[in-house]
């Protein structure tokens, strides 16, 4: 392992790396991936699958740099049944499972909603005895000197402090970060190379900005080789090379996310994931929509209290009008 290398970038640098053309994007991605694993060594090294497109695409490129690399595909047992397929279906895959369901997981943390820092802000603000200094941060976005920041809760999202359901941002952490943090324990593979883009969202571009591609000096070690790809380079090379990918993508969805998030539903216009889902797989929407109590997510009393239509016929329909998302990343997919 070499010395610490940092890597902080300005925004023209993505600009100019974005407007690249896909065999120039692919080389400097390849050479991304030489340079992180000659840096940890293979026997550290692991591509994470999704069962999405764009690790679909990291992946393929590191095989074609490191034919033997690991991957690992982590069964939260909340993808679609047809992404789930797929990464099973992927070869020299690792399966890593989380401890606990998504039940499980909302009880205990909450229900994701809106975006990551949305719920997180909620839940500080709902569960710990915050100081005013907090306080004013989150729904100000005013800092200790008097600084003002963009990233508070926003004024149209302060009513779900009132919610009578539990929300909050651990989802992630329990089904995803922590069962990547076991597996890194367990084999020695810590070092994740991941098909995130900057082009995602306004936080992954910040990542970006701060650590670039290869985060060598940060406590999780991510690669990032995609980061500079947007959604059309991703299915171009699909294309160019001649991958199969999930079915989901020829049946409407964009993303390979989990069925059961509110991440940015509000952004999603119509029909919205949830509509999706009850015309494609009507016994997962049934699931989801169904009361705890029935054995259910209990899904539908939070997006009617949130004005997120879930349904396509007169009895679960709800007029409602999508709200941009103006903060933070979505969720993990792809």
């Amino acid at each position: 392992m070499g010395k610490v290398i940092h890597n902080k970038h300005e925004i023209w640098e993505l600009r100019n790396l974005q407007s690249l053309p896909l065999d120039a994007k692919v080389a400097k991605a390849k050479n991304r991936i030489r340079a992180w694993v000659e840096y940890f060594g293979l026997d550290r090294c692991v591509v994470a699958v999704s069962g999405g497109k764009d690790s679909l695409v990291a992946l393929h490129m590191a095989r074609q740099v490191y034919p033997d690399i690991k991957a690992v595909f982590c069964d939260t047992k909340l993808e679609l049944p047809e992404v789930r397929d797929f990464a099973l279906s992927l070869s020299n895959v690792d399966v890593a499972r989380p401890k606990l369901s998504f039940r499980e997981v909302i009880d205990k943390c909450g229900y994701p909603v809106v975006s990551k820092e949305t719920s997180e802000w909620i839940y500080r603000l709902r569960h710990y005895n915050v100081s005013e200094t907090v306080r004013n941060k989150i729904l100000y976005g005013v800092m200790p000197d008097g600084r003002k920041t963009r990233f508070k809760l926003a004024d149209k999202w302060r009513f779900l402090l009132d919610a009578p359901f539990k929300i909050g941002s651990g989802c992630c952490t329990e089904l995803k970060k922590r069962v990547a943090a076991e597996y890194a324990k367990r084999t020695g593979r810590y070092a994740q190379i991941i098909g995130t883009m900057a082009a995602e969202s306004a936080l992954r571009t910040q990542i970006w900005l701060r650590q670039g591609c290869n985060a060598y000096d940060n406590k999780k070690k991510t690669s990032a080789p995609l980061s500079f790809f947007t959604e059309e380079d991703i299915w171009e090379y699909i294309r160019e090379n001649g991958l199969a990918y999930s079915a989901i993508y020829d049946m409407g969805y964009a993303r390979s996310g989990c069925f059961a998030c509110c991440y940015g539903v509000q952004f999603d216009g119509t029909p919205n994931r949830f509509q999706r889902l009850q015309r494609t797989h009507p016994k997962l929407w049934d699931y989801c929509m169904k009361s705890k109590a029935d054995g259910g997510l209990g899904l539908k009393d939070v997006l009617e209290y949130i004005g997120i239509p879930y349904g396509n016929n007169e009895d679960t329909e709800q007029a409602a009008t999508p709200v941009p998302l103006l903060e933070g990343e979505l969720c993990g997919s792809d």
